[in-house]
């Protein structure tokens, strides 16, 4: 990656969305930008949540002009229900940031777990202190869903930097080879 770069990360909920955006600068490190919470909880009409969720994520591309947005993918659950609410928050926070530019990419919640934790199944507390020592923050505990967001940044951060994860070094080693000569002992 050689270009800077603005991720934001969201945790999609009804209830609860949590917000993190962080900056990779021209060498390839990522910097804490903002986090936060949208809480909903006051709000019964499920259209109004959806409404609130699309002007707060547009208001967010708005002050920060992410690149890319990375969200949550719904996962399924004993409840159907609760996917189908999950998956209009997430469309509503996809729509917001596909008008202001952002190429929109998802993320399973074991997979970002993964890729800050090491571990698919860590919890929200795991997560958070792994995130902290990551980015070099401090972060409350009222902000989990917010770190869990940080996270989703991370996890598309980790993913634009592995050569393992890039197209070339997806379709053969002889191309990854190629492409990366500096990375491979002799």
């Amino acid at each position: 990656m050689t270009e800077s770069r603005t991720i934001l990360g969201i945790d999609p909920g009804t209830n609860l969305l949590g917000f993190g955006v962080i900056r990779v600068d021209a060498s390839g490190k990522p910097h804490f930008v903002d986090m936060g919470v949208l809480d909903l909880r006051k709000i019964s009409d499920p259209y109004t949540k959806l409404q609130c969720i699309h002007e707060k994520v547009g208001a967010l591309c708005t002050q920060y002009n992410p690149d890319d947005l990375a969200i949550e993918s719904p996962f399924y659950g004993k409840n159907a229900q609760v996917i189908f609410k999950l998956g209009r928050a997430q469309g509503s926070a996809m729509v917001a940031a596909l008008m202001h530019g952002a190429k929109v990419y998802e993320y399973a919640p074991r997979k970002a777990k993964m890729a800050i934790c090491g571990n698919g199944a860590a919890a929200k507390e795991q997560v958070a202190l792994m995130v902290e020592k990551t980015l070099g923050i401090d972060i409350r505990s009222k902000y989990l869903d917010a770190t869990d967001a940080l996270a989703l940044a991370m996890c598309h951060y980790y993913q634009l930097t592995s050569p393992l994860t890039s197209t070339s070094a997806a379709t053969s080693w002889e191309k990854f080879v190629a492409a990366n000569p500096d990375r491979i002992r002799k």
